[in-house]
């Protein structure tokens, strides 16, 4: 009801400018409390990835070693 006097006409469709305000304002402090938590999730994901390339690496060096008795040279 409270709406309605913001509009013109009773039959007038459409949205009146306050409505698309409190839209655009609810949609910023969404995205305000979602954008730092996607970049957490961002750096968890990367840091996992890490853990699990260096237990690959860590593997294949155990099977190099188990091959030929000592671990490969650098250079």
């Amino acid at each position: 009801m409270m709406l309605q006097k913001f509009r013109i006409r009773k039959n007038q469709k459409g949205f009146t400018l306050i409505e698309l305000l409190i839209v655009v304002a609810i949609i910023g402090i969404l995205a305000a409390i979602a954008i730092p938590q996607f970049a957490s999730y961002r750096k968890n994901a990367f840091n996992a990835a890490a853990q699990s390339d260096l237990k690959t690496i860590k593997t294949e060096l155990e099977g190099y070693y188990t091959d030929h008795y000592n671990y490969p040279d650098a250079t």
